[in-house]
């Protein structure tokens, strides 16, 4: 049976650029596989709703893992894109996350400093120290709720490594709840984690206006019920 992403909701949009919200388990760009991806399906949105005749451009400027829901940014433009990528790529942009992970954490806030390492089975090694090939991962983390046998915190990111807030906050002793990856009990329906990106804050390509794109949290957060 053919499983198609559910409707797009859109979070902010303009001229030149358009937010949306990427439901769990929904690729942001295609693989080699192909399949659905939010990408595709932002494209075809714009041309449907908005009447774009022939292709149209929409420019990848960041992405989400596939089981992680939340905001994610498109350029309409290449004039957009490029300057979305440099703040991207300088991380001068402010990206929010919410987790809910098994346990608490020993503090109750902190900063984690960890090196990463991308393995062939793309899954993050943590290292405490500096090791050939591997790239700082920094960011901070706040326990905004304490539950019966979870905690939800408040995560930012300063730097962007692949699968960073999963495998530092395995590393720590918190695992997010369904990442069996990354040493979780139990999955969650539909191979989700409870892991959203809540808040991306950029400054507007043209403008210069520095805009926060907030995204709801996903159908059944917190997954503790």
């Amino acid at each position: 049976m053919t499983r198609f992403p559910p409707p797009l909701k859109i979070l902010f949009q303009d001229n030149h650029l358009i937010a949306v919200y990427k439901p769990p388990g929904l690729a942001t760009q295609a693989d080699t596989q192909g399949g659905p991806s939010l990408l595709d399906q932002t494209k075809q949105w714009i041309k449907t709703e908005q009447g774009k005749p022939g292709n149209v451009f929409l420019g990848l400027v960041h992405r989400l893992d596939k089981p992680v829901a939340g905001v994610v940014l498109f350029a309409k433009t290449s004039k957009a894109a490029s300057r979305l990528s440099k703040q991207f790529r300088e991380r001068t942009t402010h990206k929010m996350y919410r987790a809910v992970t098994q346990g608490t954490p020993v503090q109750a806030n902190g900063d984690l400093v960890h090196y990463l390492r991308k393995e062939n089975s793309l899954k993050a090694t943590v290292f405490p120290r500096p090791t050939p090939d591997t790239k700082k991962a920094v960011l901070s983390y706040t326990l905004t709720e304490k539950l019966l046998k979870a905690s939800i915190l408040e995560v930012t990111l300063e730097t962007g490594r692949f699968h960073q807030i999963r495998a530092q906050l395995a590393f720590m002793g918190n695992p997010i709840l369904g990442d069996i990856k990354y040493g979780a009990a139990s999955p969650l329906p539909g191979r989700q984690i409870a892991l959203y990106a809540r808040k991306l804050v950029v400054r507007h390509p043209i403008s210069g206006e520095e805009i926060a794109i907030e995204s709801p949290p996903p159908p059944g957060w917190p997954f503790t019920e």
